[in-house]
């Protein structure tokens, strides 16, 4: 019995995977009208190896929706619309899915990386806003002198998918091209399953999980949105399809190369997200965050994430470390701040072979413009210390405080509110979003401050050895 059992599981195993595949997909792969040999093909479940005619041959899974090329090093996809055209929707039938692909120009393994996270274009009104933020962004890559590829870590806009269509358009007036992960407020709501909450993402920005290469680094978009399919609830977490899938993507890339995965939710802001599972936290932080890492191990990896419109840093593991990305928008467009105080703005990431360097970039401010102090003195909540917020700041910076002109002991790093982010969102009637409220975070630094003291300075210097400078003097 228990073997008839088994070979019966066995059976409908084998049933159910035959009843997954779908159609076989051929085409070719073309750079000025000429074959590409060697490029990854891929339908979000298998993936195809184009010849030297740049001709591949592609079983698709019956759930796949696109067929979508892994863009290689030395090329890049087509931008229509302000939209990277590197995939197609799965073809019906026999008809061929061809892609071209641009042989990008000199040498492409040192250009700048531009990411923002959370736009999240509320009001028709805030497009002004989010078009004077990008232009900020545009003049600062424009004046670095290499090339600047763009990514999104999601939340496009906040519940009005139309205004893709004007999000697009004011983006490729930058001429940055743009890469997308999908945001929670990009999801299609009340639907019946997480796998209908693809649909509006997908029908601009296609596959909501991707790869690609550029230069040394190979990268990797991911949805981690997961609706749990009741109003527009959700969790942080990466469904097995995708991680399967990912699992083959890495099976190209060899050990020990540089990796960057971007998705919207974090997969941890603190030690205490790694350390212990907790029910408050799920749509917070990414639930299975450990698969994910398991799969990252024998690379250089990076992850980029948003969702939390705060800052958080975190070398999670000798080789892994992970970049929570400020909102674009700060608060909802609502202040030019945070709610943990960080400015509203942008990352920069310098990329030379596999080696990566960052920083933040404050819109409207000058790239230096990485601290704001504060006098304890006049600050009640900081009373006996002078206090720096140090936003971009992760253990490793050497942040040295003097007292006129004295320097003073090691600075303690430790967890507080912003006070210029209370004064900002202390009153909620004055601010259209009522959940807008000031939060702790883990970037400020304070030494005791004497009685007397007229000038507080503070030198702070990131692991790249760049520093930045703040001082105020007493009134």
């Amino acid at each position: 019995m228990k073997k008839l059992l088994l070979v019966l599981l066995l059976t409908l195993g084998w049933l159910g995977a035959r009843a997954s595949e779908g159609e076989t997909v051929r085409g070719r792969v073309l750079c000025d009208g000429r074959g590409v040999e060697g490029v990854w093909v891929s339908d979000g479940v298998g993936f195809a190896r184009t010849d030297k005619k740049g001709a591949y041959t592609l079983p698709t899974d019956a759930d796949s929706r696109f067929v979508f090329v892994c863009v290689p090093a030395g090329y890049d996809a087509p931008v229509e619309g302000g939209v990277v055209r590197f995939h197609h929707p799965l073809p019906a039938g026999d008809a061929a899915c061809d892609f071209t692909l641009l042989r990008r120009t000199g040498d492409d393994r040192r250009y700048n990386l531009a990411v923002i996270a959370d736009p999240q274009i509320w009001f028709r009104k805030e497009f002004p806003q989010f078009e004077a933020s990008m232009e900020d962004l545009a003049r600062t890559v424009r004046s670095l002198g290499i090339p600047v590829q763009g990514l999104c870590c999601g939340d496009i806009t906040a519940v009005d998918h139309d205004f893709y269509g004007p999000y697009n358009e004011i983006v490729a007036r930058t001429g940055i091209p743009f890469r997308y992960v999908m945001g929670n407020h990009d999801m299609t709501l009340y639907g019946r399953s997480h796998e209908c909450s693809f649909t509006k993402f997908e029908a601009t920005y296609g596959p909501c999980y991707y790869s690609f290469d550029i230069g040394r680094i190979h990268y990797v978009m991911l949805n981690d949105n997961f609706y749990i399919g009741r109003d527009y609830f959700y969790i942080g977490y990466l469904d097995e399809r995708q991680l399967r899938w990912l699992e083959r993507d890495l099976e190209h890339v060899e050990p020990g190369r540089t990796v960057v995965v971007c998705l919207h939710i974090p997969t941890s802001c603190e030690k205490r997200d790694r350390e212990q599972f907790t029910y408050a936290g799920i749509s917070t932080t990414m639930t299975n965050h450990p698969g994910l890492y398991r799969l990252l191990e024998p690379y250089n990896a990076h992850i980029l994430s948003g969702h939390t419109h705060t800052t958080y840093n975190q070398q999670i593991a000798p080789r892994l470390y992970e970049h929570v990305i400020p909102a674009l928008s700060g608060a909802w467009w609502q202040g030019e701040l945070c709610t943990d105080g960080t400015p509203a703005g942008y990352a920069l990431f310098e990329i030379e072979g596999d080696s990566i360097r960052w920083h933040y970039r404050s819109t409207g401010r000058p790239a230096d413009y990485q601290i704001r102090l504060y006098d304890g003195r006049q600050t009640p909540q900081f009373a006996g210390y002078a206090v720096a917020n140090i936003w971009a700041s992760d253990p490793s910076w050497r942040v040295e405080f003097f007292i006129d002109g004295v320097k003073c002991g090691e600075a303690e790093r430790f967890e507080a509110l912003d006070p210029d982010a209370q004064r900002l969102y202390g009153n909620k009637e004055a601010l259209e979003h009522s959940w807008i409220e000031p939060t702790p975070a883990d970037h400020f630094y304070r030494v005791p401050l004497p009685d007397g003291a007229r000038r507080i300075e503070v030198v702070a210097t990131d692991r790249f050895g760049q520093t930045s400078r703040a001082a105020i003097d007493a009134e």
